[in-house]
């Protein structure tokens, strides 16, 4: 690919510093909200269809609800004292200006509102604590400044208290639908998941062909018979993986590679059309009654199909909620080989089989590309890989430089622990807020531009089917092409040698065993 133009006739419009504050644009986002969810998308999941007639009781009992049953909720509305660190960690901030996107005042919106209601001094000292009445435009308020945080928890690193943004945004979420004003994209989606068994809304027989033709995209590629098994009764291992591997770009290529990693490892898997989603929406919205819903359909594919081990593809919060959430919202899963970790992750399976010699690659497949690596923010801040600290951003790293030979990091300030969002994650990958994703990708373009600078980087891996879409679409704006952003096993599926490959006309790939490892 071309090296970004940054003479694009548009620019690449970015700031000067991804660390810099911006200067204060009042209300600059206060027009921009996600379109509000259809009485047909929330009352599947529970709430009301609209705005009850008695919102604000409701709201406040939602309010004293959290804070009885939910430790951390009191504690980060108590514990804030205003110190500032956290004002220029939002990527939303940096790109938009707007001081109500400050992780402090983000917060403020709700904690104000707790004030007056659950304090002593809010209650009869409101104007002094800063605490106010929830009100009608409050409430609009919420929903538009809580669809502006895409629950990365960048802030919550830098806080001396380690408050965290996301919990307050997913509180605000699950208040905002259980007085009936939920947002469309997320609500939409969930229920999918719940009816049909991912995203998509994709019955058995249409990803029964999908995949069929992929097996033969494989097949023609390689000369090899690569299979990607659906509901296959006793498989070792299930795939939940993220259904935007089904259908699109760079996501297809990132399933190819778990099918070849798999082909070549000599393991028995399969896909479950009645649990095919490993993205898990409860989690944006803050219901964990959603969140163990579709939790307990992976659970019970696992147990129908009798399968050992389950294992997720490459999808930012699926990992998430699997790492963390997983056996508490519906195990226990001693039904599994309990040699294995519940659940695993793609890239512990993959780099596992490079350390075992199982896997051979040709890295020079790759030499086209000068790669980046994106932290994605669920795995980077929220969970981990392997059996070491650290090990969400060792595990990848390991892989890409095993099928790689330009690999270059971005500033370590916009890496690991500190990484920057891809701008539309949360449940804000929608249109009507493309705006706001634009310009909350402005700090992670403007690292990846530094490296580009520097090293000549051509593209960016990332391991999130929210990251890979965002990233594909706001890239073209910031003179960089679509196709820059790639999935890591995409350059695993360039870079493995199977057994019996076609290689150059007819030579073939010889067995591990003849071979030895390369």
């Amino acid at each position: 690919m071309a090296s970004p133009d940054m003479d694009h006739p548009e620019g690449p419009q970015i700031v000067a510093d991804p660390l810099k504050v911006p200067n204060l644009a009042f209300g600059a986002m206060a027009e921009i909200k996600p379109f509000r969810a259809h009485p047909n998308h929330q009352e599947p999941l529970g709430f009301p269809g609209e705005l009850v007639g008695n919102w604000k009781e409701v709201a406040i009992e939602k309010i004293g609800e959290l804070a009885n049953t939910n430790r951390a909720f009191r504690v980060y509305l108590d514990a804030c004292v205003k110190c500032g660190a956290c004002t220029d960690k939002c990527h939303y901030f940096l790109g938009t200006g707007d001081p109500k996107n400050m992780p402090v005042a983000r917060q403020d919106l709700l904690r104000s509102v707790y004030r007056r209601y659950f304090t002593f001094a809010g209650k009869y000292f409101p104007k002094l604590v800063g605490a106010r009445e929830l009100t009608k435009e409050v409430l609009e308020e919420w929903y538009t400044y809580y669809h502006q945080c895409s629950q990365c928890r960048r802030c919550s690193v830098f806080c001396p208290y380690g408050i965290d943004t996301a919990e307050i945004s997913m509180a605000a979420r699950e208040i905002l639908d259980t007085v009936g004003m939920g947002q469309k994209y997320c609500n939409e989606i969930i229920g999918k998941v719940k009816v049909i068994g991912n995203n998509l809304g994709l019955q058995e027989k249409a990803l029964r062909a999908t995949l069929e033709d992929l097996e033969e995209d494989l097949e023609d590629e390689t000369g090899v018979s690569v299979r990607i098994p659906l509901d296959e009764k006793s498989a070792d291992i299930l795939l939940v993986t993220p259904s935007a591997d089904f259908f699109a770009e760079p996501h297809i290529d990132g399933l190819l590679g778990y099918a070849k990693v798999f082909h070549q490892a000599g393991v028995s898997w399969t896909v479950s059309s009645y649990a095919s989603e490993a993205a898990n929406f409860g989690l944006f919205i803050g219901s964990q009654d959603n969140m163990k819903a579709l939790c307990q359909r992976i659970r019970h594919a696992a147990e129908d199909l009798g399968v050992k081990r389950i294992i997720f593809g490459e999808c930012g919060h699926a990992w998430r909620v699997a790492y963390n959430f997983l056996d508490t919202l519906a195990g226990p899963f001693d039904f599994l080989d309990p040699n294995y970790p519940v659940p695993q992750h793609i890239l512990e399976f993959t780099l596992d089989q490079i350390e075992r010699g199982n896997l051979r690659f040709d890295k020079s497949k790759n030499d086209h590309i000068r790669l980046t690596y994106h932290d994605s923010c669920n795995v980077a801040r929220a969970s981990r890989m392997g059996d070491k600290p650290g090990g969400q951003f060792e595990v990848p790293r390991a892989v890409l430089r095993a099928v790689c030979n330009n690999f270059f990091d971005m500033d370590r300030d916009t890496t690991h622990e500190s990484t920057f969002c891809c701008g539309g994650g949360g449940g804000l990958l929608t249109d009507e807020l493309m705006d706001l994703r634009t310009k909350g990708a402005n700090p992670r373009m403007t690292a990846l531009q530094r490296v580009t600078e520097d090293h000549g980087v051509t593209h960016m891996a990332a391991i999130c089917a929210i990251c890979k879409t965002q990233f594909s679409k706001v890239m073209p704006q910031f003179g960089y092409e679509m196709d820059s952003v790639v999935s890591v096993h995409q350059l695993v599926s360039n870079a493995i040698l199977l057994d019996g490959q076609e290689i150059d006309g007819d030579d073939r790939v010889p067995e591990v065993a003849d071979a030895g490892v390369t």
